[in-house]
């Protein structure tokens, strides 16, 4: 049984933000599911999911919010399941409130952390903890990575520069 990713969100505002993460997920085949939790307005509910994450088929959770809500850590503290934050830029610290709240846990409590608004990283790097025992997924990995390393051919990219002056 292949394992599901889940994406959860401080609240219906961060969804923007992880939309890459949806599109990259859906380009390497992984199932996921979303949900709206929030660590301080639903804390029950946060951790109810996130403890029943595993028996539920998920195998990583990615968790974003903004401003100094704590939801990766909520999750992490609820699961051995790893857990890779997005700190969403939503107040007027331009996210760096967001970061330093998702990455300063405590010892015996990691969580993944991936740049501010950094959705699309946080799907691969989920893709690839789910990789360490899926080939599946990790083919489709490999075949991306080496899909993006050919790059634009040198005189194509002549071309358009010179189409472009």
């Amino acid at each position: 049984m292949h394992k599901k990713i889940a994406v959860v969100m401080g609240s219906q505002s961060d969804l923007p933000v992880l939309l890459p993460a949806f599109r990259a997920l859906d380009e390497l085949g992984i199932e996921w599911e979303a949900q709206v939790l929030s660590a301080h307005r639903t804390p029950k509910a946060a951790a109810d999911f996130a403890q029943n994450a595993q028996a539920n088929g998920f195998g990583v959770i990615i968790a974003a919010a903004g401003k100094a809500a704590h939801l990766a850590g909520a999750m992490a503290a609820n699961t051995i399941l790893p857990v890779i934050g997005i700190p969403v830029k939503a107040s007027a610290l331009e996210g760096i409130d967001a970061l330093l709240s998702t990455v300063q846990m405590p010892p015996g409590i990691p969580v993944a952390t991936v740049a501010i608004d950094g959705a699309k990283n946080a799907a691969i790097l989920a893709a690839q903890i789910l990789a360490l025992t899926d080939e599946e997924i990790r083919g489709r990995l490999l075949r991306q990575r080496e899909s993006a390393a050919k790059g634009e051919d040198p005189q194509a990219l002549r071309e358009k520069i010179t189409g472009a002056m």
